[in-house]
Parts: structure tokens; C-alpha cells; sequence
């Protein structure tokens, strides 16, 4: 377990974790728009809730675990495997290879309940902790198993881990209680405030990475320059955007509103979710910028729109939430952008898809100048989380 001695700040082994995550962003936003339509965005929505699921759970591991340990090194390198693995069968996990990434799902789930529960044997509490999520992990197991073992013809095993999914974000937030058990105590939910914060802040920038990675990939001259140009700037201008409205205030002071929490713990009752959802926007908005790139001129389909404009719409909500975390505030500039982006919908229906582009930069870059225009000439604001 970690202890006052233990390094607060992400090891080197834990950033290259993270590199599976690259690959799987970038083809979960490519696999979003091939035959785009609900259940194509149904599809991407579960296999990204899975991946995220992998991450968040080993964050925490080693936000609880020591990191520098040769056990949890070992740990960690086994999960990546996992999880690439995973990534590998993505493009086809609701065709032919639909058990693979169910079974190593639940491999890894499992399998680190049955690593930890030994190494951890002789402290009865830890023990009891881990003894509790691999139960529920366990349960879940289950819809996964039947998920990937049914026809992928219909929409039967996408509600099969959609249900698996259910089980397992809703038993973390109830803490796995477990008959006989209880719940896993708030003194074992405790987080390290530097590092947990670093931990999400960098999954973000990998998910912005996604999008700058489509932008620099999809760009091509098959249409006008002058056309290609635009969309290209419009890309590189939204993800600037995104990134600037996550870090003011909020991303920036996310370790010191952690640290001055009364109840650190109740922190991850909603930072896994809040992250998910401004995740799930940037994935959109890259799938966003992919089509517009491939195609920036003629009518906009409704389909091509919803993703354009719901992409940073997705990020806006999970932003409110997340300034709320932090501030226990929401600002205007939040709901006001998402009214904003559903006000132009109608409109750019009928123009290219590159003008709807333009149009959710134009609304993210009035969020931006919202929020420079509050704090500017003022103190710096100290958070005031509302644990």
C-alpha cells in the first residue's frame, strides 16, 4: 500500500500505460462514423465505457498500490497487454471477434483481484476490499461471457454489455457492497490528490490527442485548397479549444480542490463519470473532424451533424459537471454553449459540413472568451469542492 514515503507523482511506467489508450481512442472515433448511425454510435459508446473502465480502475490501483512496487509493475505491464489486446479487436468486437474482447475484459478484472487478494493477505482489510470487487466483477462477468458468445446479428449483444457495463460503474459507485461484507469504507477509498488529478488530466490530453492525430492523418488536397485549408484550421482551432475551456480554472486546480475536499474520498463517487463524458466529447468531435475533412463541402447530413455539433455539446455537459466537482458552481458559458450549438443545428443543415464545424468552434471559442472575461483583473479563485 502506499505510504507517506510513496512518490506522489505518475511513474514513468504508468505513462506508458497509456499509449494503449492512443490506439484504442483512435479507433473507437474512426469505427464511430463508418455506417454512421445510432447503433454504430451505441456500439462506440460501450467499447469506449469498456476501455475507460480498464483505465480508471488501474488509476486507481496505483493510486492506492505503491507503483514503484515490483508487484504492481507487474501488474500494470499485465493489464497493457490486456487492454492492447482489446484494442486489437475493436473494429470487429461486434462481428467476429465479439469474445475476445469480452473474455479479456473479464480477464483483466478478474485476473487482478486474484493477484492482489494474495499479496495483500496480511492485511485482513485490504484483503476484504479487493474480496469485494472481484465479487461484483465476477457478477458482471457473466452478461459479458453471454454478450460475446451471441449473435452479433440485432442489437443483442450490445444490451448484454450494456448491462455488464451497468453493473460495473453502478457497483463502484455504491462502493461493492457485498452480503456479509458491507461496502468498501471511506478510509479505503482514499486518493492521493497529486497524483489521482495528474492521472485524469493526462488521460484527457490523450484523448485530445486523438483529435489532433485525425487532423494531422485525414487532411488531404482531394478538394480545393483554399477548402482543406479551413477545415484543417477549423480542427486545430476547435482541439486548442477544447483543451483551453478543460485546463482554465478547473483542470488547473483540480489536485488542490482534491487535497482541500473535507471527504477526499467522495471524489471518485464522480471523477471517473464527469472524465467520461468530456472524453466521449472529444472522441465525438474527432469522428466530427474526420468526416469534415474527408468531405468539407456540399449539405450536411443529419447523421454528420449530430456528430459535428454533439461532440463539443458531449464535452460541455461533462465540463459543467466537472466545474461543479472543483467550484460547486456551474457557469453560465456551460449551458449557455450547449443551448447555443442546439440553437444553430436547424441552421447549418443546409450548409456544408465545414461551415457546422465552424460554427461549434465559434460557440467553444465564445465559451473560452466567457471564461476569460470572469476571472480576468480578479484574485485568483481558490476551489471549493462540495465534499
Amino acid at each position: 500500500m502506499r505510504d507517506a514515503e510513496s512518490p506522489r507523482r505518475v511513474t514513468l511506467l504508468e505513462l506508458f500505460f497509456d499509449l494503449v489508450y492512443v490506439v484504442a481512442l483512435s479507433l473507437i472515433s474512426r469505427g464511430l462514423i463508418v455506417d454512421l448511425g445510432w447503433d454504430r454510435a451505441f456500439q462506440a459508446l460501450v467499447m469506449l465505457m469498456a476501455m475507460w473502465w480498464t483505465w480508471a480502475i488501474t488509476t486507481l490501483v496505483t493510486d492506492v498500490y505503491d507503483p514503484q512496487r515490483p508487484e504492481i509493475k507487474v501488474l500494470i505491464i499485465a493489464v497493457m497487454f490486456g487492454a492492447l489486446l482489446m484494442t486489437t479487436t475493436i473494429p470487429e468486437a461486434f462481428a467476429g471477434r465479439g469474445l475476445i474482447f469480452a473474455g479479456t475484459y473479464v480477464a483483466i478484472h478478474l485476473g487482478r483481484g486474484l493477484y492482489l487478494m494474495p499479496a495483500v493477505r496480511r492485511d485482513r482489510q485490504t484483503q476484504r476490499r479487493a474480496t469485494r470487487i472481484f465479487i461484483w466483477f465476477a457478477v458482471s462477468a457473466v452478461p459479458w461471457v453471454i454478450g460475446g458468445a451471441v449473435s452479433s446479428e440485432g442489437l443483442s449483444r450490445e444490451w448484454w454489455w450494456a448491462l455488464a457495463l451497468a453493473i460495473d460503474y453502478v457497483g463502484f459507485r455504491l462502493a461493492y457492497p457485498v452480503p456479509g461484507l458491507g461496502v468498501v469504507p471511506d478510509a479505503q477509498r482514499a486518493v492521493t490528490a497529486e497524483h489521482l488529478s495528474e492521472r485524469y488530466q493526462q488521460f484527457f490530453i490523450i484523448a485530445l490527442g486523438d483529435a489532433i492525430l485525425v487532423a494531422g492523418t485525414v487532411f488531404s488536397l482531394h478538394h480545393s485548397e483554399v477548402e482543406n485549408i479551413a477545415a484543417f484550421a477549423t480542427a486545430f482551432s476547435t482541439t486548442l479549444l477544447l483543451w483551453r475551456i478543460y485546463v482554465h480554472k478547473s483542470g488547473e486546480l483540480l489536485p488542490h480542490a482534491i487535497a482541500r475536499s473535507r471527504q477526499p474520498a467522495r471524489f471518485l463517487n464522480t471523477a471517473p463519470y464527469t472524465h467520461l463524458l468530456m472524453v466521449a466529447g472529444v472522441v465525438t468531435t474527432a469522428a466530427g473532424f474526420d468526416l469534415v475533412l474527408l468531405e468539407p463541402t456540399g449539405r450536411t447530413p443529419p447523421a454528420w451533424l449530430a456528430v459535428i455539433i454533439g461532440g463539443p455539446a458531449l464535452f460541455l455537459v461533462g465540463r459543467a459537471a466537472f466545474e461543479y466537482e472543483v467550484f460547486s458552481r456551474v457557469s453560465l458559458s456551460r449551458p449557455g454553449g450547449v443551448l447555443a450549438l442546439l440553437t444553430i443545428a436547424p441552421g447549418v443543415l443546409f450548409l456544408a459540413p465545414v461551415y457546422a464545424s465552424m460554427g461549434a468552434m465559434l460557440v467553444l471559442a465564445g465559451v473560452a472568451v466567457a471564461d476569460h472575461r470572469r476571472s480576468r483583473g480578479k484574485p485568483p479563485e481558490e476551489p471549493a469542492p462540495p465534499h
